[in-house]
């Protein structure tokens, strides 16, 4: 089976997401083979789809040209397969997904072949019911290129009906892959909302012009390619200051992040705390049981530290099993608060493997600013001391400079003796 896995990584997943994706993968070849069978065939909806997918190619190239490492996955195709779905018979909607997300894992970066199959189902199946509404509300298409306020409406209700099913199908295969995630994590924030409107305009936009003169592609594509850069510039900049593995600011845009926040501190005069915090025993995890799980015991453990911190506390990984966070306006009692509390948290966490759970505990050094020193390099210094006694006392306790560490079995409201 490991085997198996290791050459069809499907074979790997859960099976209820494994039995979903195959269903959702099913469906889309059933609408396939039965819209091909009922659906008209006209050369001029022919050559729109040939067109709006040589749009959608040039989008691609100039994404590749730019580089999509992992994590970056936002892109303004939907801005050429909205019109397919709107302007042309169903079919075409199921098929316009499978050419562009072939494209892309051939030309821009080759991921796993199961999530594009999928990815493709998925955006078919929306794009698909959308052209179905579109098309029984409207039968004359012809009519949205006229600029009556009706048909411009129902395509912006279809519009964002395809966006609505598309989010669903892939929050569902989210939160089945991992049933712990919330489900507001896997839908919409504020920054995917706002890049679905602006991609349901743009498509809608492109639909209108398309049905006025195919010709005037010639003019819609250059925007739309430098919006697509432009997205793309942005998720770059952001996955250069993100961990891969754990979603956490990485090292080196923490330390820019915690510079700023001790000076301003500094300015206001007000307190600031910095823990240093390692897992216990990280090395046996991985000898046990592979860097694979190891993989996700340190993205379990920092969603579980995400999870218990303010909005504006600054965590990152510094690197191997370590982690820093920053808590601005916190003094000793707060910062030993907080530390004991993330302390307990990933101490009831498990990270489940085959039919066992994995259970890890971590050591925190806390370090505060004016008393331990004044700047990041005596901070972390400080708070990198605390941490090592803390080991040297035995780990899973937090310690504090001059204050002994609390024992993992002592209270929340003992207060820590000198170390």
């Amino acid at each position: 089976m490991s085997t198996l896995a290791s050459r069809w990584p499907l074979l790997a997943q859960r099976r209820p997401l494994v039995a979903y994706l195959m269903g959702i993968v099913t469906l889309d070849l059933v609408a396939i083979g039965f819209f091909a069978t009922s659906a008209p065939y006209r050369w001029p909806d022919a050559l729109m789809f040939a067109a709006l997918m040589a749009c959608g190619g040039a989008c691609i190239e100039a994404t590749r040209r730019l580089g999509m490492p992992a994590g970056v996955s936002r892109d303004l195709l939907s801005a050429w397969w909205l019109p397919v779905a709107l302007l042309l018979p169903p079919i075409y909607a199921l098929l316009a997904p499978i050419l562009l997300q072939a494209l892309l894992q051939v030309r821009v970066r080759a991921t796993v072949v199961y999530r594009r199959v999928f990815s493709s189902a998925a955006i078919g199946l929306a794009g698909a019911t959308a052209s179905v509404v579109f098309h029984t509300l409207v039968p004359d298409v012809s009519v949205l290129s006229r600029g009556e306020g009706v048909p411009i409406m129902l395509a912006v209700g279809c519009a964002a009906l395809f966006a609505v099913l598309n989010t669903a199908l892939i929050a569902v295969a989210a939160h089945t892959a991992d049933p712990d995630t919330h489900w507001r994590d896997v839908l919409w924030d504020r920054e995917s909302a706002i890049l679905d409107i602006v991609e349901l305009c743009l498509g809608v936009v492109v639909a209108i012009v398309c049905g006025l003169n195919l010709a005037l592609l010639v003019l819609a594509l250059p925007p739309v390619v430098l919006l697509q850069r432009s997205l793309l510039h942005a998720q770059l900049q952001a996955a250069a200051r993100t961990d891969p593995k754990t979603g956490l600011l990485n090292a080196a845009a923490w330390q820019r992040e915690a510079d700023t926040e001790i000076v301003r501190a500094r300015r206001t005069g007000e307190t600031l705390a910095l823990l240093i915090i390692d897992i216990d025993h990280f090395k046996r995890v991985n000898d046990a049981h592979g860097h694979l799980v190891g993989d996700q015991v340190l993205v379990g453990v920092a969603a579980t530290l995400r999870s218990q911190l303010r909005d504006y506390d600054v965590v990152g990984r510094f690197g191997g099993e370590e982690f820093v966070v920053l808590l601005p306006r916190a003094d000793v009692s707060e910062a030993r608060r907080v530390a004991e509390r993330l302390r307990s948290r990933v101490g009831r966490m498990a990270v489940p493997v085959d039919d066992a759970l994995i259970t890890v505990t971590i050591s925190a050094g806390v370090a505060i600013m004016s008393i331990h020193g004044d700047d990041l390099i005596e901070l972390l210094a400080a708070a990198d001391l605390a941490l090592y006694r803390a080991k040297e006392l035995g780990r899973d306790r937090i310690c504090i400079p001059a204050v002994e560490a609390v024992p993992s079995s002592a209270p929340e409201t003992v207060d820590d003796a000198t170390a």
